[in-house]
């Protein structure tokens, strides 16, 4: 049974910062993308973050770029997100989500995904 389950969530003020795990089960990671979506409410769920592979060069949405940080861990069979200087508009809930095949945006893309952590950003 497969299973990717995120953790590290919470509440912060704003400028704060946070790191979120993913870690699997069921799979080793290092053969999948790996990537970090969000998720708030009236909005479509968007890619935060994309590390194909340990070492590949990360792909950040603009709206992080410069504040978020994807680390793999295989050894671990983990993929992180360290999250610098939360902003309000940062608030959503988080999910990774793992593709064999894919790496993109495309939400059907990906073979698995976690439920996610929610990320509450105060001002």
């Amino acid at each position: 049974q497969v299973q990717l389950v995120e953790s590290g969530g919470g509440l912060v003020q704003a400028g704060g910062s946070l790191r979120l795990s993913c870690v699997a089960s069921g799979v080793t990671l290092s053969t999948y993308a790996m990537s970090w979506f969000r998720q708030s409410p009236g909005k479509e769920r968007e890619l935060v973050s994309t590390l194909r592979w340990t070492g590949a060069t990360a792909y950040y949405a603009d709206s992080v770029q410069g504040r978020f940080t994807i680390i793999r861990d295989d050894a671990k069979n983990a993929v992180y997100l360290q999250m610098l200087n939360l902003k309000p508009d940062d608030t959503a809930v988080y999910l990774c989500a793992a593709g064999l095949t894919y790496y993109g945006e495309i939400l059907s893309g990906y073979d698995y995904w976690g439920q996610g952590t929610q990320v509450t950003v105060s001002s």
